[in-house]
């Protein structure tokens, strides 16, 4: 998969940071939610042990709605 930079919110790269791919999809590169009670909420609501949740930053989806 090639990964193409489109926005940061931590200078040139790094964390979060949001990504195009050469697949038609996107890549999101967040903090990994770690809080136990945000945890069992996000699996009650169904997410799968074999996909993961992360957060990022209001600010940086401004930054993806300016590059679109």
């Amino acid at each position: 998969m090639k990964l193409t930079h489109i926005a940061t919110e931590s200078g040139k790269t790094g964390c979060p940071s949001f990504f195009s791919t050469d697949r038609g999809t996107y890549v999101v590169q967040g903090w990994r939610i770690t809080d136990a009670e945000a945890r069992a909420a996000l699996q009650e609501r169904g997410l799968p042990d074999h996909e993961d949740a992360i957060e990022i930053p209001a600010a940086l989806v401004q930054r993806i709605r300016e590059s679109a």
